[in-house]
């Protein structure tokens, strides 16, 4: 008995220190990254773990002058905010009718859809630059929130389809018996219940377009005025002096919007989860 019940102790023991271990390989990066925002290149170079000697923040207030990280924090909400909205727009319809549908045209529609994930996105910069350019949305932003949304929507089209499959045809079928037509079933009885899926493809669309860097750089371009704040921040480091401080400072300030966010929705999606746990 004695060995049987020491060995779930030592494997309990061994996979909290993994985790703690894993936990702090992740977080020694930002520590880092937070701490060298208070720090001249000396401080950083000489003692890079060593705690800045003031939380003086002139080297937020530089970074957000120079780069102008105010401005390019809104080109990034407006990108990423309307790419969202068309990615739910066009992918909460088609995964209810997948999820719905029977018959190889909806199994075909499905896997072309799966097939998205085979295609690397940066192959296909020259035409998306060539489209730009001749409909006349070169160096905008219109056309960035029109395209984002195209490399998001496989993966939001497949796991919403999953999330809508779980929902009980019975309650589908007892709403039309009161006379609910397609569109009261999608937005009364499904969007509820599928809120968790919605969350996840949110939080994981909202980081790819907030990330998203070669894009902007091409389409929109450097201009001060339309660039997102990915592009935004290369532009403290100089070929001559860099002040890594500043630099860290503005990279510091484009994590705080994906903290934020992250935050909120993984909440929801928690209260979601445990809503229905609850119901079951």
């Amino acid at each position: 008995m004695s060995r049987t019940s020491r060995r779930p102790g030592a494997g309990r023991i061994a996979a909290y220190l993994g985790a703690w271990g894993y936990a702090l390989v992740l977080v020694l990066p930002l520590y880092y990254l937070l701490v060298s925002s208070f720090k001249d290149n000396d401080e950083i170079f000489s003692d890079p773990l060593a705690l800045p000697d003031s939380l003086s923040l002139t080297k937020f207030t530089t970074s957000i002058h120079d780069a102008r990280l105010d401005l390019a924090i809104l080109n990034s909400l407006i990108v990423t905010l309307c790419s969202l909205a068309v990615v739910l727009i066009l992918a909460v319809p088609a995964s209810y009718a997948l999820a719905r549908a029977k018959g190889r045209a909806a199994t075909a529609i499905e896997r072309a859809f799966s097939l998205g994930f085979l295609i690397p996105t940066f192959a296909a910069l020259v035409p998306t630059f060539l489209l730009a350019a001749q409909l006349g949305l070169f160096h905008t932003r219109t056309f960035i929130v029109l395209f984002l949304p195209a490399t998001s929507l496989p993966l939001a089209v497949v796991l919403l389809t999953q999330f809508m499959r779980t929902v009980p045809v019975e309650v589908e079928e007892a709403a039309r018996m009161d006379g609910a037509g397609n569109w009261t079933v999608l937005i009364r009885i499904y969007l509820p219940m599928v809120v968790p899926g919605i969350v996840t493809v949110l939080i994981l669309s909202f980081l790819a377009f907030w990330n998203e860097y070669l894009y902007s750089l091409v389409i929109i371009g450097p201009d001060e005025a339309q660039r997102t704040i990915q592009v935004a921040v290369p532009t403290l480091r100089s070929s001559l002096s860099t002040d890594f401080g500043v630099l860290s400072a503005g990279t510091v300030v484009t994590l705080l919007p994906v903290y934020v966010v992250y935050t909120v929705l993984q909440r929801r999606m928690e209260g979601a989860l445990m809503g229905g746990a609850v119901k079951l």
